[in-house]
């Protein structure tokens, strides 16, 4: 488990760079099953797809990470997923072998786990200090 604080991206994009530079000859085409479906259609479940769903799932869990209320913590979390996102686009953006779809998405998914993130954290700030100034009868 991560720490307090850490962004939960950080474990598809390590999984991501770790099968990418330790794994030689690993490739996020390969098929992990196949089914025949009852349409008569084939579907193949790929291993960039695996990462990608999981990583849709983990953006969930960041979502309602977000919600709750606001602290320095939370803060701390924010920045961190802003400083991923970062790295995550630098690398996209300068090493060859990561210029893939599939890391392309997971850049997406971190884009929306910062963007979403700090939207909720507002909103919830926003929220929290109009119910602090009702007990005082300010912002009435």
């Amino acid at each position: 488990m991560l720490p307090a604080g850490l962004p939960l991206m950080l474990v598809p994009f390590s999984i991501y760079n770790i099968l990418e530079y330790l794994v030689p000859g690993f490739s996020w085409n390969h098929e992990i099953w196949h089914v025949n479906m009852a349409s008569g259609g084939d579907w193949s479940f790929r291993s960039g797809d695996a990462i990608v769903a999981g990583s849709v799932v983990i953006l969930l869990v960041e979502l309602l990470r977000a919600a709750r209320r606001a602290s320095r913590r939370t803060m701390v979390d924010h920045v961190l997923s802003m400083i991923l996102f970062v790295a995550m686009l630098i690398e996209f953006m300068t090493i060859k072998g990561i210029a893939s779809s599939t890391f392309f998405l997971l850049l997406v998914i971190s884009f929306v786990d910062v963007a979403a993130g700090f939207a909720v954290s507002i909103r919830a700030a926003r929220r929290d200090v109009l119910l602090d100034g009702a007990g005082d009868g300010v912002g009435v």
